[in-house]
């Protein structure tokens, strides 16, 4: 049986400075040897830079000259040798997301010793983000994505951090289609009973609004039965609603990122058209469905128009768009808080419960109870760093973190 090839890991610390990195490659050049990995990161401008390379058959002298250009940069190296390259156990590769406020060590400890006992290895880990909240990617090989997401949710549960799992494709790069609900996820509050305030039966409504999305009661017969208590409310109670509502914090700078990368975007409603296509028009959303309230000599009848978009409904839309857009069902992103999401949510590659009600936290692949929905980017890999390079390169003005 042939050997593996022989290598040597060279392991350099120290402080950071232009020209380490250069400096160490000449010295490997000058060897003749080959690289097989790299890796850099910089901490509070101290270096770590970790390089794999072939072996040469006089490594000894090699070693001596590596030690020497390290001296001479003021840093510390170790130099070990081995066989092989430094490729995975398996095949089985997972991004784990890990948010916090705060993220303290005592939930990464637990997420880590998880791992672990899932027989996987933690092979990177990147800070996503460190404000409004600490975000990290943990890139893990060695054991499946459905076998990591039920043990490290329920420890991410009792640590109080959110935590996503997701496999490893080509999907997660690629072009991708969300789709989200309106109402408590786009934007804050519910329409309904912002509309049902004009009525005057706004109690009324928003207790048959939190049933509905526990779960608790038909989606349609709800909804049917609040928006009949609408009825003789004018119809310039619309653009009212529609001024005051607060869109949830980081709406906009998921949407205008994600958009500059070539995504799509769909709002998918149990609310009503009158308001959900003029939010589509404002943040450049590319579809839309919902409910259309009938209105008859400038005022709300009571009824609903056509066909209900309930929970199948807004799982039929899913399919419908990402058909559409050419892009499979794995590659659909879906975003809700209730109960008439749970199908989207299901269909969907990544269904994310977000701010949701119990039950559906605990079908969702993934939950964020953090009231920040840019987070959602974190999860999609892409970091705070380059969400604020792009806005300044756009002229967007993005608030300074805390000290």
């Amino acid at each position: 049986m042939d050997e593996q090839p022989k290598t040597l890991l060279v392991t350099l610390t120290g402080k950071d400075r232009p020209g380490v990195t250069s400096a160490m490659f000449a010295v490997f050049a000058s060897a003749g040897v080959e690289v097989l990995d790299i890796e850099q990161i910089v901490l509070r401008r101290r270096l770590v830079l970790g390089i794999l390379v072939t072996a040469p058959r006089d490594w000894k002298r090699l070693r001596e000259a590596v030690e020497r250009t390290a001296a001479e940069l003021g840093m510390s190296v170790e130099v070990e040798r081995g066989a092989g390259d430094n490729r995975s156990r398996t095949g089985d590769r997972s991004h784990i997301t890990l948010l916090g406020s705060p993220l303290k060590a005592t939930a990464v400890s637990a997420i880590a010793g998880r791992i672990a006992d899932c027989g996987a290895n933690i092979d990177r880990i990147e800070r996503m983000a460190r404000y409004p909240v600490t975000a990290l990617e943990l890139s893990v090989s060695g054991a499946d994505a459905d076998v990591l997401r039920p043990l490290l949710a329920a420890e991410a549960a009792i640590q109080g951090i959110d935590l996503a799992v997701q496999r490893e494709s080509l999907h997660r790069r690629g072009v991708r289609l969300i789709v989200m609900d309106v109402d408590s996820t786009l934007i804050q509050g519910e329409v309904i009973e912002m509309l049902a305030a004009h009525a005057g039966c706004e109690g009324e409504v928003a207790r048959v609004t939190e049933a509905a999305m526990r779960g608790e009661l038909d989606f349609e017969q709800s909804l049917r039965q609040r928006v009949a208590l609408l009825k003789g409310v004018p119809a310039t109670a619309l653009d009212e609603v529609y001024d005051a509502i607060m869109l949830a914090p980081g709406a906009r700078t998921m949407v205008r990122t994600l958009r500059r990368l070539g995504y799509r975007f769909a709002i998918v409603s149990g609310g009503f058209t009158q308001i959900t296509d003029r939010l589509a028009a404002e943040l450049g959303i590319h579809f839309a469905r919902a409910n259309e309230l009938e209105i008859v000599d400038g005022r709300l009848t009571g009824q609903i128009v056509g066909k209900v978009i309930d929970r199948a409904g807004k799982a039929e839309a899913l399919r419908e768009f990402a058909a559409e857009v050419g892009v499979p069902i794995e590659a659909v992103i879906a975003v809700g808080d209730g109960a008439n999401d749970l199908d989207m949510l299901n269909a969907a590659g990544l269904g994310i419960a977000y701010n949701a009600k119990p039950l559906v936290r605990d079908a969702a692949d993934t939950a964020v109870n953090v009231p920040y929905l840019d987070t959602i980017l974190y999860l999609l890999g892409i970091s705070r760093e380059e969400i604020e390079a792009a806005d300044a390169e756009a002229g967007f003005v993005t608030p300074a973190p805390p000290v």
